[in-house]
């Protein structure tokens, strides 16, 4: 310890004095002056200690000659010393931690270390399940529920994981991640419809019964060829051979011979998977495929034939339709397999005129459907003319009058289709419902391939942004669907968008878009006179009268640089679509 310099000035300065009183007293002078002189001399030292030293001191320190240095004492710092006099750390952390122990109020947990290790017993899977949950969505994805009404137009957001050894893995950590690991695992399963895959999945299965109810979603998928010779001729592997340099090596492929059928399938799934919400059937993609049988021995027998049922399944997924379905027969004995069916989503994998002429007889029985989502033709490519294969079907049937009846289903909710429709399909729905209050329709979601009209020329008849025919038909199918809007009150959704990826502008794509009261897309003095009348509470978000800056290219041809380069288009006037004509398409 050691003193400031200040105080070690003013201890000095007492020392002195202390020490020159007592000489002074020890004095016997005789004079009365000398005495007088002493007393105030003794006064004056008081007051200048007092003017330096403003606190009262501690004790005198003794002489030095009579103080041993390890019985020295440091003077008391004073308490009203504005500054407190720095200490001197204790390095010692079990020292000050048993002094803090000392210092703590009761009540408060101890700060000493324990000499022993405590076991807490705590571990992953203690964590609230809500924690656990977000640990395997981060990992796996984060599912969405068969039942939600956001897989309506989206059932591809339905996860499926391989079973790969690190994901699997994971089921070892507890017993409760056991259980979570499985359900994202077996949630959604694909297996190859041969005779072998399904008794080998059967046995998987017998073995494993615990998994059957954690499956979802199963995807089924029939193979159209196989190669004659080579190890994989009679094999059951996945796999095709490998592709060299050169292409493909010197194999030759023949029709499957172990392909399943569908009753052997639903018979599977109805037997395996008792929780099964959703089921895929993939009928494959290849010229001139095989369909897919239906019946596991074909009869001439004129009884009827019953397919088991699937008491589950609410939503059906058909891909490669053609080789499912190619008559109404067809659909008839899928559809019966299904009892409790809400939701059905077919697409096609090429378009030809039978998938038109299937779908017309399918669209025009009665249907017991919440949702419809068809797809016919989606390779998503402007057209120079109408295609002969269509033309074969204009021949026979008009087919936006058949989709029209499907529409005016009294069960049907939503309706998405991909393909061929013009302004007939919504003055035939119109028709067909002579009591609005009966339906239940509220979303409708047309993509466009074309609109069918009648052309004097074949070059009429050619769709894109640069054909004036096509826009003038596109919008008098948006003008139709309006004042579908003033009937259908329950209507809330319409969507009628083209989609051409080769659009030399895509943002200039024509669309309409009426969304909780709010529309965007193309518009005229047509679309917004027929607006206001039908529902006069929707309004346009945004009205424009151009679409950007208007130049021309080194060729000479007209160019547009769009205001909204990159995002999306809320206004797009038709009529500015005439200028578009001068723009270069390859």
């Amino acid at each position: 310890m050691f003193l400031d310099r200040d105080d070690h000035d003013q201890n000095h300065d007492s020392l002195t004095l202390d020490t020159r009183i007592p000489r002074i007293d020890r004095a016997q002078s005789t004079h009365g002056d000398e005495e007088d002189a002493d007393k105030a001399t003794v006064e004056l030292a008081s007051i200048m200690t007092a003017a330096s030293n403003p606190v009262s001191p501690g004790p005198s320190s003794p002489p030095l000659d009579q103080v041993r240095l390890q019985d020295f004492v440091p003077p008391t710092r004073p308490s009203s010393t504005p500054f407190p006099q720095p200490e001197k750390g204790n390095t010692d952390l079990r020292y000050v931690l048993m002094d803090l122990d000392d210092m703590e109020p009761a009540g408060l947990p101890s700060l000493e270390p324990s000499t022993e290790t405590e076991n807490v017993g705590l571990g992953l899977s203690d964590l609230p399940a809500e924690i656990q949950e977000c640990i395997l969505d981060h990992l796996f994805g984060f599912r969405v529920s068969t039942s939600s009404k956001s897989s309506i137009m989206r059932w591809g957001t339905a996860l499926r994981h391989p079973r790969r050894k690190e994901l699997s893995e994971l089921s070892l950590v507890s017993r409760a991640w056991r259980v979570l690991i499985q359900e994202r695992l077996y949630r959604h399963i694909k297996l190859k419809a041969t005779v072998e895959s399904l008794r080998s999945s059967c046995a998987y299965f017998v073995e494993h019964a615990h998994l059957r109810s954690y499956v979802k979603h199963i995807e089924i998928w029939f193979p159209v060829f196989r190669p004659k010779y080579g190890p994989l001729a009679l094999s059951n592997a996945n796999t095709l051979p490998t592709v060299t340099p050169d292409g493909l090596t010197n194999a030759s492929y023949v029709l499957p011979v172990d392909n399943c059928s569908l009753e052997e399938a639903f018979y599977f799934v109805a037997n395996a998977f008792p929780e099964v919400c959703i089921l895929t059937l993939e009928g494959g993609e290849r010229k001139k495929a095989p369909k897919v049988r239906h019946w596991i021995r074909d009869s001439s027998e004129s009884r009827q034939r019953v397919m088991p049922k699937i008491e589950s399944v609410r939503t059906l997924i058909c891909k490669g339709q053609w080789n499912l379905i190619r008559g109404e027969d067809d659909f008839e004995s899928i559809l019966s397999a299904l009892p409790n069916l809400k939701e059905w989503h077919g697409s096609y994998s090429k378009p030809k005129s039978k998938s038109y002429l299937t779908m017309a007889d399918v669209l025009s029985r009665p249907l017991r459907l919440s949702s419809i989502n068809l797809c016919i033709e989606g390779d998503y490519r402007r057209e120079l003319s109408f295609p002969s294969y269509f033309l074969k079907v204009t021949s026979r049937v008009h087919f936006c009058s058949k989709l029209a009846d499907a529409a005016a289903s009294p069960s049907l909710e939503h309706l998405s289709y991909t393909g061929r429709v013009c302004k007939q399909f919504f003055v035939d729905l119109i028709n067909k419902h002579p009591d609005p209050r009966n339906t239940r329709l509220k979303s409708i979601d047309l993509t466009v391939k074309n609109c069918c009209r009648k052309v004097s020329h074949w070059n009429e008849s050619g769709s894109g942004i640069t054909d004036m025919n096509f826009i003038s038909a596109f919008e008098s199918l948006v003008v139709a669907g309006i004042r579908a809007l003033g009937r259908l009150k329950s209507i809330n959704y319409l969507r009628i968008r083209y989609v051409d990826l080769d659009s030399p502008v895509p943002p200039l794509n024509p669309y309409f878009l009426l969304q909780d009261g709010w529309c965007s897309g193309v518009w005229s003095d047509a679309i917004v006179t027929e607006l206001n009348r039908s529902r006069p509470t929707a309004r346009f978000e945004e009205l424009s009268e151009s679409f950007g800056e208007v130049g021309y290219n080194k060729d000479g041809r007209m160019t547009i640089s769009p205001d909204f380069p990159k995002s999306k288009a809320l206004s797009l006037k038709l009529s500015n679509y005439a200028l578009l004509s001068g723009i270069s398409v390859s």
